[in-house]
């Protein structure tokens, strides 16, 4: 598409130099020194946009798709891989490196900044199709990761001989300039993505935006600095192949709101209410007017359901509070319906809840269908609220501070929660615990998830403390593990929750006698609960540390 200037015949001179010599300054519009500069800037910009779309495919891949070491090791694997046959690919550009490169930048900016957008896309309108459909966002994550790998790996190759046109220089001097400029750029690219672009911007514009700015580098560097070697033809093409590219990305910024509307509409229905991004993940809220049951949905994995909440609260909380309760520590619950139920038993002085997500806890207090479900919890004077992560909080608690422990954190096979399900952590609580004091912790479910829930209590054991298994059915069939809403997925959705109530002495397994009276919860459901998960216990289940998490 892009034509050079005709080559030299064999044996003369390339065609960007002049007669006298390998390189000619007076091809180039500003002095060699200057455009050094200029090329080493544009590596140091291309080398940040090209490690902000990797970091945001690992992002959004983890966030749709769980997981997220596996989402990294696939993106970084891929992306790598496709690098090295870009790079190889791009040794038959070499006589066009000008217009090589700038048609390579303007298709990354086209690839990576639209890859978010695209994901995102799939994601939300073919997980209503299901069937072959179901591996459609795995399947564009791959495909994305190669081709933006593919493009990155074509720059360096085309950058060496336009940085080599300039003023000529050994092979190892040349190679330091360009790596120490990608590796600076890449630095700033890596720090920009979660500390400005997404916490400013989001996941999809941020990508939009980098595209925009790749765009615009590349297309400057070749048009600006390289442009007499190209023919008029060439120039105009690549003058047009970016603005149309950029059309095309600042469409789709100005489309964002938009189109991020109808794809959480896709995704979780035309009910919701309340859609935020905070800094720790995104909160979405559904339902909870003219009768439609409230869901509270947690980076898209379902946390809370009005459907079936007291079950799971009650058989969290209400075990553990048999004995001594008077000072409780909560670790989660930022919904307040775990600390709903502690406020049931009158002996309670104080209950301190750490919450890592502070916008949670606003919502909790503050939204009238959460704040009616949790009964106003955080209203009352004994409840105190710190927002923190709990692992680190708990290495800063007093000892022996605490009756009951109530673990009420996500699901241990999440990556992310792994290091709230291991043996160093159930330590920390062990040393937060009164004499005679309870730990309850929720372990995911039994039914179909044995050998994580089997885990959760043997890494339990390991920090020193006796367990009490059990579970509780009843959970509704709603979503898996993301909210793809299809048949397939809520067939294989987990139908019960599982928990592990833990002490320093053996755990009696009973609700207090003197206590309230759950809504859903009796003494023969919790045994029957017992021998449930009793009923499916593995054995010899090593421990999950944090230098060796089993999840």
């Amino acid at each position: 598409m892009i034509e050079p200037h005709a080559p030299a015949p064999p044996g003369g001179p390339p065609p960007w130099s002049a007669p006298g010599g390998p390189a000619d300054p007076a091809r180039l519009p500003v002095r060699p020194g200057t455009g050094r500069f200029l090329v080493l800037a544009g590596v140091f910009v291309c080398a940040a946009c090209g490690l902000v779309y990797e970091l945001e495919l690992v992002a959004l891949a983890s966030y749709l798709m769980g997981d997220s070491v596996t989402q990294a090791s696939v993106v970084l694997s891929v992306m790598v891989f496709a690098m090295g046959i870009g790079s190889l690919a791009a040794k038959r550009l070499r006589p066009l490196a000008a217009a090589g490169f700038g048609a390579v930048e303007a298709l990354l900016a086209l690839v990576g900044g639209c890859s978010a957008m695209a994901l995102y896309a799939v994601f939300a309108w073919t997980g209503a199709w299901g069937g072959m459909w179901a591996n459609g966002p795995r399947c564009l994550l791959v495909a994305f990761s190669l081709a933006t790998g593919l493009l990155i790996g074509a720059e360096v190759p085309l950058l060496m001989e336009l940085i080599q046109r300039i003023r000529r220089q050994d092979a190892g001097g040349a190679v330091a300039d360009l790596s120490a400029a990608d590796y600076v750029g890449a630095l700033v690219g890596g720090l920009a993505f979660p500390f400005l672009l997404l916490p400013c911007l989001g996941q999809l514009t941020g990508a939009l935006l980098t595209g925009a700015v790749n765009a615009v580098v590349g297309g400057a560097l070749v048009l600006g600095l390289f442009r007499r070697d190209l023919s008029r033809r060439a120039c105009w093409l690549l003058l047009v192949g970016n603005a149309l590219v950029l059309a095309v990305l600042a469409s789709a910024a100005v489309l964002v709101d938009d189109f991020e509307r109808a794809a959480r509409q896709a995704v979780y229905g035309e009910d919701v209410r309340v859609a935020l991004r905070t800094a720790v993940q995104e909160v979405v809220l559904t339902g909870g007017t003219r009768g439609r049951p409230l869901d509270l949905f947690l980076d898209g994995r379902l946390r809370v359901s009005g459907r079936d909440e007291p079950r799971y609260h009650e058989a969290l909380v209400h075990p553990a509070m048999s004995g001594p309760h008077a000072r409780v520590l909560i670790l989660g619950g930022g919904d307040g319906l775990a600390v709903r139920e502690v406020l049931r038993h009158r002996a309670v002085d104080r209950i301190d809840v750490v919450e890592l997500d502070a916008e949670v806890v606003r919502l909790a207090r503050t939204d009238p269908a959460l704040s009616a479900l949790n009964r106003h919890a955080f209203g009352d004077p004994r409840v105190h609220v710190t927002t923190d992560d709990a692992f680190g909080w708990l290495r800063g608690a007093d000892p022996a501070a605490y009756d009951v422990v109530v673990s009420d954190l996500p699901d241990p096979e999440m990556t992310a929660s792994a290091k709230l399900y291991s043996q160093e952590f159930y330590g920390l609580a062990r040393r937060v615990l009164a004499p005679g004091g309870r730990l309850v912790v929720h372990a995911g479910p039994v039914a179909s998830g044995p050998r994580a829930y089997w885990t959760v209590e043997a890494t339990l054991r390991a920090a020193g403390l006796r367990t009490a298994p059990y579970g509780t059915g009843g959970r509704h069939p709603g979503f898996a593990d993301r909210p793809d809403h299809t048949p397939a997925d809520r067939s294989r959705a987990p139908r019960d929750w599982g928990f592990v109530l833990a002490a320093r002495t053996e755990p009696r397994l009973r609700l207090d006698p003197d206590g309230p009276r759950p809504r859903a919860l009796t003494q023969a459901a919790l045994a029957a609960g017992e021998r449930a998960a009793r009923g499916t216990r593995i054995e010899g289940l090593p421990a999950s540390t944090l230098v060796h998490p089993r999840y």
